[in-house]
Order: structure tokens, then sequence, then C-alpha cells
């Protein structure tokens, strides 16, 4: 049975490290039944969380704040398989996607929590100049811990500072075995 994904790419680059791994993601996802909607975070307008617990997890955009959320909490809602991508940015997720991962807070507020378990699973691609993804994949890890998803782990790719980088890395591969492996 083919699965619902949705990639939050936190790249600030479109043709970047990270999106070359989001992009092999997608093509084996894809070549598996599965239907992938990718959402490029640093084109969106979206503003970090006000911590108001304003939220109501049911409404069409359960958060306060107006703005693209609301064009994620749809697709966050129905998905089965959530992508976090990001390069690593002083040993963490970019602003991009922690801003996003921030404001899916909404979807736990309220009337009922749309977003802790609910048979997710999630996985982690990241590109970066260096090799410290050792706070990054703690964080990660505890993430899914909190939201019960399912783990489905991290595909990290060292050595990469500027776009193109990547090219020909053994990680290309590993991000399009991840995707092809989603059924």
């Amino acid at each position: 049975m083919s699965k619902k994904i949705v990639i939050l790419n936190g790249s600030p680059r479109g043709n970047g490290n990270t999106s070359t791994l989001v992009k092999a993601f997608t093509e084996g996802a894809e070549s598996a039944g599965n239907t992938v909607t990718g959402f490029f975070l640093d084109d969106m307008d979206i503003n970090g969380c006000k911590g108001c617990f304003g939220g109501r997890s049911r409404r069409d955009c359960p958060c306060v704040q107006k703005d693209d959320m609301s064009r994620i909490y749809p697709a966050v809602r129905e998905c089965d398989v959530i992508v976090m991508a990001t390069p690593l940015y002083y040993w963490n997720m970019s602003g991009q996607l922690r801003t996003a991962i921030d404001r899916l807070f909404a979807l736990e507020e309220g009337d009922e929590n749309l977003l802790r378990g609910h048979d997710r699973s999630c996985a982690l691609l990241m590109a970066a100049e260096g090799y410290g993804f050792e706070d990054v994949t703690l964080y990660f890890d505890h993430l899914m811990e909190h939201l019960r998803w399912k783990n489905l782990g991290h595909v990290l790719a060292g050595g990469n500072m500027d776009a193109g980088d990547i090219k020909g890395k053994p990680e290309i591969q590993a991000a399009y075995d991840l995707g092809k492996s989603i059924q």
C-alpha cells in the first residue's frame, strides 16, 4: 500500500547538497509507489512560534498565526511519513526547519492531539561541511520518542561545503534506498 510522504526541506539552497538528498529520496519513494509532497521552507513565509497555547488542532489552520504553515498543516495531518531535510548549522537543524517543527505544535493543542502517534514515521536527511551530527541526531531521536513516531533513521552526508560537493557520494544512494524502502 502506498504511503503519503511529506518532506520539509529546511535548506536555503534549492540546488544545494541537502536538496540533492531530497531529490534522491523522492525518486526512491515514488519508484516504490508512494506519493511525495515537498515543502521548500526557505520560499515560504513561516513565523516563529509565539508560545501562546492558542492553537486548536481541529481547525483548518490550527495556529492563531496565519502564514504559510496553513499549507503544511493539512499535508502533515494526512501523511504517513515526514522527512526532515536540513543542512547542519552550528550542530543543529537550520532555522527554517526548526521554525516549522516548532509550529507543528499547534497540531498537539486544544481539541485533540493530531501530531503525536497516529502511526507516523519520520526520517532525517542532512548534508554538512563537517561531520558533527551527534547533537542533532540526539535531538531528532528524542523528538521521535516524544511524538511516538517510528524512527526510520538518518542519512548524514558530511564533507560537503559547496553546492554540488555531494555528487557521486554514497549518501545519495542511501537517500534513494531509504525512500524506496517505504512501503
